[in-house]
């Protein structure tokens, strides 16, 4: 190759992570989106239109955010790529479904602009913007984030709903049976647990369809297994001596988390040993918080404390590449 053809043509890496050929920003932040309707129209009928409210107000404080941050950083329009999207969807899926809609609102501005936007953008972010929007939520609105659930009922149904623990917290301060009666409604409590008719976050509920978009996600080869499979190791490993496998499994958000939030590009590691460590961090931390914490639920503070250590593991487990013999040529 010629200096000149060189200098026309410069070949650029730019920092990980990279995407194969062939699949954009656009694709992919739409496609999960689309894996999360389903969930998202499970939040609206379980929990009634309040629910819908909320989605709506996170998903246009996310969008707004992403907007504002680009006039003012005269950057190019990125509301359309679907990422900030995204980061409104998941985050409404993480919050109580009487939560003020004002405060979903608050919670992705904060989202995008703190937990995006401030490091350069999408690709830059240290932490999952989402995670970082709820983490504002508990420690600035905390008597909505711990007492704004509500039983499962009809989709039209009027807001002042009747107020309830979460099955964790219900576990938590009294026993396995008074969890377990907040899922009874579906016949037997372990369906209820699973297909989602429960008292829970508005987008957490419904196992079953987040399994299903997660499957779907990995048909696109939009995310792997290793790391979901390495959280629920994880989670395994620290609820084993509790005897309560079974219900940590199909309570809270431990599949969102491990699906959707846990698997991001950006904020997980390159390389598949340390995916693997980073998934069985995540889950370990959860277990412990839920079990020995005082908070029943530990997904989104353990994927945040997580995030903390993707550049180390980048480092430790970095690819390790074939010397090239001495007087062997290239």
């Amino acid at each position: 190759m010629s200096d000149t053809h060189a200098e026309s043509h410069p070949f650029i890496t730019a920092p990980g992570p990279h995407v194969r050929a062939g699949d954009t920003t656009h694709r992919i932040m739409w496609t999960v989106n689309a894996t999360l309707a389903p969930a998202a129209i499970w939040g609206v009928f379980v929990f009634g239109y309040h629910a819908l409210l909320v989605m709506v107000a996170a998903v246009g404080g996310a969008a707004f955010a992403e907007w504002l941050a680009g006039r003012g950083l005269k950057s190019r329009n990125t509301v359309s790529d679907g990422s900030a999207v995204c980061t409104g969807l998941l985050l409404a899926f993480t919050l109580p479904p009487m939560v003020a809609p004002w405060m979903a609102f608050v919670g992705a501005v904060f989202a995008i602009l703190l937990g995006k936007m401030i490091f350069g953008g999408l690709g830059y972010n240290l932490f999952n913007p989402a995670l970082v929007g709820r983490a504002f939520m508990m420690a600035t609105f905390p008597l909505a984030m711990t007492t704004g659930w509500t039983e499962p009922k009809p989709w039209f149904a009027a807001v002042d709903a009747v107020t309830t623990a979460t099955p964790l917290a219900a576990a938590r301060e009294h026993s396995l049976d008074a969890a377990l009666k907040l899922a009874a409604g579906a016949g037997s409590p372990w369906t209820g647990l699973f297909i989602g008719l429960r008292p829970g976050s508005i987008g957490e509920v419904s196992v079953l369809l987040i399994i299903v978009g997660g499957v779907v996600l990995w048909w696109h080869g939009i995310i792997r297994p290793t790391i979901p499979l390495s959280v629920i190791a994880g989670l395994v490993l620290t609820t084993a001596p509790t005897g309560l496998v079974g219900f940590h499994l199909l309570s809270g958000g431990l599949w969102l988390g491990a699906l959707y939030m846990a698997t991001d590009y950006v904020t997980s590691p390159n390389t598949r040993n340390g995916q693997i460590v980073f998934g069985l961090i995540i889950g370990a931390l959860t277990g412990v918080i839920r079990v020995f914490g005082g908070y029943p639920e530990g997904i989104c503070y353990a994927i945040l404390i997580a995030n903390t250590l993707v550049p180390a593991l980048n480092l430790w487990f970095r690819p390790v590449r074939p010397a090239i013999a001495a007087g062997v040529p290239s």
